[in-house]
């Protein structure tokens, strides 16, 4: 059983507190009743969360964390005391880190990225600010043009910081943004260029052709949860169609001209409307 993971376990027994669910080797851990399902039956595999709690026993939950054993997330402190900072992470006992980890103190309602690791001394998670040990150079043989996760970081001059891959460095030019992006937010980039240092340049859409699909599916949703129009055409303001819908005019051009030929949209005078 892997702490601070999803583990695919089968229900052994219920009891009056729960389920107790087992791995291939022997080991069962309890899942409290509260988070059983009316289907289940023994025999039956689930996925749940591993962590210790209050009173440091292993326990499962389905509850889902912001992050896992090796990720990175914005995390909100609850508390700070004595022992160091408590994070809400999504599950039932906060996440402590400890001043040790702290690169600056923290303090009650400050939001902040962490890294969740496992404290081998205690067997405990743990989480740290003191991430940067834990960003590594990306190979240079990095596939280009796929999509891949990113965490949104912090603004800078150039543009937007990235956590590539929750391993990674990267940025996303201010060039290159098209719509609004949300500290914190978990998003899919492509990689198009892998420096000498390790770092990566990120674009939200894949290069190319390519790059029009993903556009013209997010423009006819929009379009679509909009009553089936939108007041946006070719002669629209370019400050306009950013603020309506996120894109460059140059992107909702050529979103438009797809969905046009594959015959989903009617261009009209005052804007483009569902076929």
């Amino acid at each position: 059983m892997k702490l601070g993971e999803y583990n695919e376990l089968e229900i052994l027994r219920f009891t009056s507190i729960g389920a107790y669910l087992g791995d291939e080797e022997g080991n069962d851990v309890l899942l409290p009743g509260k988070f059983l399902k009316e289907d289940w039956t023994e025999g039956d595999k689930i996925p749940v969360f591993l962590y210790r709690d209050s009173e440091d026993r292993i326990i499962a939950t389905t509850m889902q964390p912001y992050l896992t054993l090796g990720q990175f997330a914005y995390l909100k402190i609850r508390d700070v005391n004595f022992f160091g900072a408590f994070a809400l992470w999504g599950v039932e006992k906060d996440l402590m880190i400890p001043f040790q980890e702290q690169l600056k103190k923290l303090e009650p309602e400050q939001r902040i990225l962490v890294y969740l690791k496992l404290d081998e001394k205690t067997d405990r998670l743990i989480g740290t600010t003191k991430f940067r040990k834990y960003i590594e150079p990306a190979p240079l043989d990095l596939p280009l043009n796929e999509p891949i996760p990113i965490l949104i970081a912090d603004r800078t001059d150039l543009g937007i910081k990235v956590i590539v891959d929750h391993k990674y460095s990267g940025i996303i030019y201010a060039s290159e943004i098209t719509r609004n992006l949300l500290r914190g937010a978990n998003e899919i980039g492509y990689v198009y260029k892998v420096r000498e240092d390790g770092k990566l340049d990120v674009r939200l859409n894949p290069e190319g052709y390519q790059k029009i699909e993903p556009l013209a599916q997010e423009l006819l949703e929009i379009i679509e949860t909009n009553g089936g129009k939108i007041n946006l055409n070719d002669y629209s303001d370019p400050e306009d169609i950013r603020m309506m819908i996120g894109m460059s005019k140059k992107s909702f051009k050529k979103a438009v001209g797809l969905l046009y030929k594959a015959k989903k949209i009617v261009i009209e005078e005052d804007g483009i409307r569902l076929i």
